[in-house]
């Protein structure tokens, strides 16, 4: 794995420095598989037709590599879609096979989960695609650039993930103390996790350097200096954020449904309904946040149980304490979410109604 970190570094500094005596542009473009000869020194002769970018509609031949290792390899045939790097040299070009084409399908599913959302949801269908599109949006086009600007990535987080809240609840509940209460219970419920994991992690000093992908960021081009165990930390705010604001509106919702079918009940009732809605909702959402994190660590688990590694070793390796704290953190901002949004919900709604009678007797 090592090896594989190295390699791509080399050939990440290897594409930004042109060879001495000629300026090399690379383009990455897509391209399908006309016909394919198997070469005797396990490689490929390979036609391609190039289907995008400047060179699209052109015929190029290469020679596909393998070394024999299917996790490097890839191998094709007829009709197949791939992606290549086309690299431009004074008077030719040269075309390698990069990796299998895989876009298509990806944009597939998520047409069908859209339209699925469309047929089932309808008008509120609707809604949660906006509201998705926003999410999408202020991640990949506010959040991210500011943190390669070298923005520290806790603060900017945190003002995201409550933009993104305020932004989702209103639009799918509307403006209302329903949907108040909700982004209340889940701001304090977010930042309670992200506190908390800055806190326990910075105690067991957590370098937020366990993943390759992190590693690799020391080497960008823009000589960003991150602060990796922000990163660490704004990336256990967002991942708690979907379940926590889930949990807000269900019990902010559930509260609301009881005080219109009972309006006769106290603060204290309604606040005692909402904790025990969200009690049963509780035990399935931390298994949720605990399958997701655990799920992604499947076959470096099998390699612990593989090698039979000591217990002890196993959680105070970086890796594993932090997803521990990952996912603790985020199921403790999920509790912490059920009173908050009880109690808050409980109270607005309360008020509203001495508000609503208070002008009908004047």
């Amino acid at each position: 794995m090592k090896k594989l970190i190295l390699l791509t570094i080399l050939l990440l500094i290897l594409s930004i420095v042109p060879t001495y005596g000629e300026e090399i542009q690379s383009y990455t473009e897509t391209a399908v598989v006309l016909e394919v000869l198997d070469l005797g020194d396990a490689s490929q002769h390979v036609q391609l037709r190039i289907t995008s970018g400047k060179y699209k509609g052109e015929i190029v031949e290469t020679v596909n590599h393998l070394s024999g290792n299917y996790i490097y390899d890839f191998p094709v045939k007829e009709n197949d879609r791939v992606v290549v790097v086309i690299e431009e040299h004074d008077n030719s070009i040269e075309v390698f096979i990069s990796d299998y084409m895989r876009q298509n399908y990806a944009i597939y599913l998520a047409i069908l989960f859209v339209a699925l959302i469309l047929l089932i949801g309808r008008k509120k269908g609707f809604k949660a695609v906006v509201t998705l599109t926003i999410t999408l949006f202020t991640i990949l086009k506010v959040l991210l650039p500011l943190m390669l600007k070298g923005y520290h990535p806790v603060p900017i987080t945190i003002a995201a993930s409550v933009f993104i809240t305020i932004i989702t609840l209103f639009i799918v509940a509307g403006v209302n103390s329903k949907s108040i209460a909700a982004i209340l219970g889940t701001t304090g419920g977010v930042l309670t996790a992200g506190l908390l994991a800055y806190f326990i992690g910075s105690k067991v000093r957590l370098t937020g350097m366990s993943s390759e992908e992190a590693v690799m960021l020391t080497y960008i081009p823009q000589s960003v200096a991150f602060d990796f165990k922000g990163l660490l930390f704004s990336g256990i705010i967002l991942g708690a954020l979907g379940a926590v604001m889930d949990i807000g509106m269900s019990i902010a919702s559930s509260i609301e449904e009881i005080h219109r079918v009972n309006p006769s009940l106290t603060r204290k009732e309604l606040f005692a309904s909402g904790m025990n809605v969200g009690q049963d909702v509780m035990g399935t959402m931390t298994n949720t946040l605990i399958l997701a994190y655990t799920g992604s660590s499947i076959p470096l688990l099998l390699l612990f149980m593989a090698y039979e590694t000591s217990f002890v070793k196993i959680l105070n390796l970086d890796i594993i304490a932090t997803e521990v704290i990952r996912s603790l953190a985020g199921s403790i901002g999920l509790v912490i979410a059920i009173p908050i949004t009880a109690m808050v919900s409980s109270f607005f709604i309360k008020k509203d109604k001495e508000e609503d009678k208070t002008h009908e007797e004047g």
